[in-house]
């Protein structure tokens, strides 16, 4: 098909699946559930760090991770005590377990009491057309503590060659300006335009074979060709065609 016929088709299919719906099927509405910026850019983040593997799981494991907080994740980041932290054990999510849980509670709550939260280190290293680099330096400031080596492979870094999926998921969430009540918009020193789509496994496999990836591995090479096709599509809002892969592999067997 032309690409005045692929954006169409696409433009459909985000028009389907962005909407309130997806949120009950999705790890957004951890986030959903919270009306503080702080809180929902914490729950977004914790949950999005554990978005691999099974939904339903997922969505538990996220939820339970909240519970633990006491529902009041950012209260809990900056306020709680070493004690509190051994409500901690015992939590898993494959291979994410209670001592990267302790220390990305840790992080966090450098990085809200030092840093100016997570928006401001997300924001810090922007490039017009890409957040890569950003994401790349946020690792850097979120490991900056003393930390266990196995922690580190929770957060992914493109500068490496990963392309990043969980992170740019959570960046979709709280920088794409959505008129539809799906993602969140709450962060505004970012531009819409210079976020990622999420590449998975299902979003790879619609975008080849749409033409609109050719790279067979997907990874850091792999989202720059996508983003560059995607932004061809819609200069100022790419990553909207996230719901649209997503929704083709997913729920369409495409």
């Amino acid at each position: 098909m032309t690409q005045a016929e692929l954006k169409e088709f696409l433009d459909e299919k985000v028009i389907l699946y962005n909407n309130p719906k997806f949120i009950e099927s999705d790890p957004i509405q951890i986030p959903h559930s919270f009306t503080l910026k702080e809180d929902i850019e914490i729950a977004g983040f914790l949950s999005a760090t554990i978005a691999w593997g099974n939904r339903k799981m997922i969505i538990n494991n996220a939820k339970r991770l909240m519970e633990i907080m006491g529902n009041s994740p950012y209260d809990f980041i900056v306020n709680h005590k070493e004690n509190d932290l051994e409500k901690l054990s015992g939590f898993v999510h494959r291979t994410f377990n209670s001592i990267d849980a302790v220390y990305f509670i840790k992080s966090l709550q450098n990085i809200y009491q030092n840093h100016n939260g997570l928006e401001s280190v997300f924001a810090k290293h922007q490039e017009k057309s890409s957040l890569q680099k950003s994401i790349s330096e946020a690792k850097k400031v979120f490991f900056e503590l003393e930390h266990p080596q196995r922690t580190t492979k929770h957060f992914s870094d493109p500068m490496n060659g990963s392309a990043a999926k969980r992170i740019n998921m959570f960046l979709r969430w709280m920088i794409r300006q959505d008129n539809c009540g799906v993602d969140f918009g709450i962060w505004k020193t970012i531009l819409p335009s210079a976020v990622s789509c999420p590449l998975d496994v299902h979003s790879g496999n619609v975008a080849r074979k749409l033409g609109l990836l050719t790279r067979k591995q997907n990874d850091a090479k792999a989202l720059l060709e996508l983003d560059t096709n995607l932004r061809k599509l819609d200069p100022i809002d790419p990553s909207k065609y996230d719901f649209a892969l997503f929704g083709l592999g997913i729920f369409e067997k495409f």
